[in-house]
């Protein structure tokens, strides 16, 4: 499979890396932004609005005609989880078994889909795949070392991808878990959301490694009810996408829960942390499966205001005494 031509469908931070990444793999880039007068603005300033500071590549076209962009032999659509149906919708014209990749992290509220279940309902003659993993925007855009999952049901697409998608400085592993990178890229912005909590507070870095260490056995313990594999969820896009948001201020998720933890969470810029959405979706689909998830049942409860920070953590901590696992 020969993919020269890379479409990615959002303009801001994350898709603007990802554009200048294919671009420095030598593929031909189409750059897809909605507001014509956007996309004006960066094909003469050679910068987005949303990744400010970092030039756009010469071999990436911004455009606002999304024919021109589904004209490539792979899609990546680059816009947040619950905005990923508007969008695939609007690529509805993308030719049979043309690769359309999700590069958000979450579960669509109302549906409970994943990511390329999104896709598959909207676009029947594309083939999803999903890219997933511990890296940061501004970091890739600077071209600092960063690794992640591509994964498709088909090996041969999920490697073809990976080669495509990929720079001397960003290297995709490639897998066909699909639902294992989606389970672990949704799944961990909750627990980053509840790290995030415990750094506002002030609690420590003993109960920050506990959270971190009980909330991945959680998400270990969903995945697998889905039908993930193991090596995926302890994996870059499981394990180590946790590691990185459930420690870092880049991470809006953390960041939200930082000011949750420390009563303001109107800082946190949160329309744009997955995790809120996500966190009520997860718990509906352990509770159906009877997973026991207390930490990510927290989060719900303080986002859905039925709990306070302090009464849930009090809660967390007089759980009953257990075996580990």
């Amino acid at each position: 499979m020969t993919l020269d031509h890379i479409a990615v469908l959002g303009a801001g931070a994350w898709g603007t890396a990802l554009a200048n990444v294919a671009a420095r793999g030598g593929a031909r880039v189409s750059l897809w932004a909605r507001d014509p007068a956007a996309v004006t603005t960066m094909a003469v300033s050679r910068e987005s609005r949303g990744l400010p500071g970092f030039r756009i590549d010469d071999r990436v076209i911004p455009t606002s005609r999304i024919a021109e962009a589904l004209a490539a032999d792979a899609v990546l659509l680059a816009v947040p989880a619950q905005a990923l149906r508007s969008v695939a919708a609007l690529a509805a014209a993308v030719r049979a078994g043309t690769p359309v990749v999700a590069c958000a992290k979450g579960i669509e509220r109302g549906t409970r889909k994943f990511m390329t279940e999104v896709i598959a309902e909207c676009l029947p003659q594309a083939v999803p795949a999903i890219l997933s993993g511990p890296g940061f925007a501004e970091d890739v855009a600077r071209g600092l070392p960063t690794a992640a999952t591509l994964a498709a049901h088909d090996e041969a697409v999920a490697q073809a991808l990976a080669r495509a998608v990929s720079s001397p400085t960003f290297r995709p592993y490639h897998s066909t878990d699909v639902r294992g990178v989606e389970i672990g890229g949704a799944a961990k912005n909750v627990l980053a959301i509840a790290a995030g909590i415990v750094a506002g507070r002030g609690l420590g870095a003993s109960a920050a490694a506990a959270l971190v260490t009980r909330g991945f056995a959680e998400l270990f313990r969903f995945g697998r009810a889905f039908g993930a594999r193991p090596e995926t969820l302890t994996g870059l896009s499981g394990l180590g996408d946790v590691i990185l948001t459930c420690s870092s201020a880049q991470s809006r998720n953390f960041s939200y829960g930082v000011a949750l933890g420390r009563g303001d969470p109107a800082q946190a810029g949160h329309a744009l942390a997955e995790g809120i959405f996500t966190a009520p979706v997860l718990i509906e689909m352990a509770k159906e499966k009877g997973i026991d998830m207390p930490i990510a049942a927290a989060v719900a409860d303080i986002l859905a205001g039925r709990a306070s920070v302090d009464a849930a953590s009090e809660t967390l901590l007089t759980r009953p005494f257990r075996a580990e696992g």
